[in-house]
């Protein structure tokens, strides 16, 4: 899912956090393992996005895998701390609720991609089911078409020899004299 998001402005405000917690590369690799999984981001990732002149670079870090990790490591938003001031535990608080409802509707999306999967998949069964019976259809007027064309075939040869044989009649002279 690909986010319209100012990556630059979220890279500016990481290194704002780094530096006021006065953490080094070590440290938010050790942050981000802790809250998000080793590995989850590598030590050279945090390096580059910590690295002097890296926000005017933005596109090179997808939200997703790169940037959110970090962010949720080191902003902490999941802990409202009691020395925090009411306008920090608020802004904890909403960032929480949007993170959550963003993960929801990530899941939503996710599950709606399932659903029109399985649906495609049902309606292109039909199709080819459908698909199938015209084409049989279609073989056995062809088959009724051939049948008929022989049949033609075989009583236009009936025809010419009974119209031979009339005109190749004896009785047919004698009448006409």
């Amino acid at each position: 899912m690909e986010l319209m998001i100012d990556t630059r402005e979220i890279v500016l405000a990481l290194k704002r956090v780094y530096e006021e917690k006065n953490l080094s590369i070590d440290k938010a690799l050790a942050l981000v393992d802790e809250k998000e999984g080793k590995g989850a981001v590598s030590r050279s990732t945090i390096q580059r996005i910590f690295a002097k002149g890296s926000e005017d670079d933005p596109a090179s870090f997808r939200y997703e895998t790169t940037l959110k990790p970090i962010c949720n490591a080191l902003l902490d938003i999941d802990t409202i701390e009691t020395e925090d001031d009411s306008d920090k535990r608020a802004y904890k608080s909403l960032l929480k609720l949007k993170r959550d409802i963003i993960d929801e509707l990530t899941k939503a999306n996710e599950q709606v991609k399932v659903d029109y999967a399985e649906k495609l998949q049902e309606e292109t069964e039909k199709f080819q089911r459908s698909l199938e019976f015209v084409k049989h259809q279609v073989e056995l007027k062809d088959q009724r078409i051939d049948d008929l064309l022989l049949m033609n075939k075989e009583l236009m040869t009936t025809n010419n020899k009974l119209v031979q044989q009339l005109m190749n009649c004896p009785i047919r002279e004698n009448k006409n004299e």
